[in-house]
């Protein structure tokens, strides 16, 4: 009986083991496959540190895998487990955007973080500034401040009236380059394309606008009468897909760079605003008064 109950613990080891490392493997095939920087001499040594492994946790296995997916993807790559991913539902309390139009007509519309995927969400998210922006403007100001990102599309889809026709954005991976026209931002999230609204745009920046919100200002990188003030940006101005495991962590994974309608490519670096200033708003609405000739 002894020897038998010690049979069936070694197996159990066993099979402990082999799940993580399994969990690993799995990790390093998806890192190999669509991570961005999985190439070259150094994810090679990374590649082989992680296969060559041996964790006895889970807890350990995600170490191991930590350690890899900063290599493979970079800063802005990162593991969700499923205790973050609770935290985060739990913490969770989104903020709508805010559209305030002011005595000059000028319409100051302000968009916070915004993680959440279910498309009842999104859509709430962008009707909230779409319902009130109004049909035409003399400026607009984007006030992206504080903004550590999360989903761009319904932020992008919100201010989508403010962008000129066209592809606002590349996704560029390491096999292909993937065009995001202004016409797919509200159908990214089930809603129709408004028309456009022709008026100079201000955008508002600092040392938090992150990842989706660094997105949202890159669509508008290029765009005749548009300036951004504030600060130089957090810098992950690159695009990420998520990839589940399973134990129900997931693997954010970046893929791809960013490219702007200018051609210039982006790819986890602060962006420095047009115009340096610790009075954005201010500066914002007398270069928008002076683009209306009001001044």
């Amino acid at each position: 009986m002894i020897v038998f109950a010690s049979v069936v613990m070694l197996f159990a080891a066993a099979c402990t083991q082999s799940a993580e490392r399994d969990y690993v493997r799995k990790a390093v095939r998806l890192m190999d496959r669509h991570a961005l920087f999985a190439e070259g001499p150094v994810w090679d040594e990374a590649r082989s540190e992680a296969l060559a492994a041996e964790p006895a946790s889970m807890e350990e296995a995600h170490e191991v895998t930590r350690k890899a997916i900063k290599v493979a993807g970079g800063k802005h790559s990162f593991l969700w487990t499923q205790e973050s991913q609770q935290a985060s539902a739990e913490t969770d309390q989104t903020v709508s955007p805010r559209v305030k139009v002011l005595d000059d007509g000028i319409a100051v519309i302000v968009l916070p973080p915004f993680i959440a995927q279910e498309q009842k969400e999104m859509q709430r998210y962008a009707r909230c500034v779409l319902d009130t922006l109004p049909a035409s403007l003399p400026g607009a100001v984007i006030d992206l401040r504080g903004n550590t990102g999360g989903n761009m599309y319904p932020m992008g889809a919100s201010v989508h009236p403010l962008l000129t026709d066209g592809v606002v954005l590349k996704f560029r991976t390491r096999k292909l380059t993937s065009p995001i026209p202004r016409s797919y931002l509200p159908k990214s999230v089930g809603l129709d394309a408004r028309p456009s609204i022709v008026c100079p745009v201000a955008l508002l920046v600092d040392s938090l606008t992150a990842s989706a919100a660094e997105m949202v200002m890159l669509c508008f990188r290029g765009q005749e009468r548009t300036r951004v003030f504030g600060a130089p940006t957090a810098g992950y101005t690159s695009g990420n897909q998520l990839y589940p495991m399973p134990d129900g962590s997931q693997l954010a994974l970046t893929t791809s760079s960013t490219l702007a309608r200018t051609g210039e490519e982006f790819c986890n670096d602060p962006i420095a605003p047009d115009i340096q200033t610790d009075h954005p708003l201010e500066d914002a609405l007398a270069w928008l008064h002076q683009e209306d000739g009001r001044q």
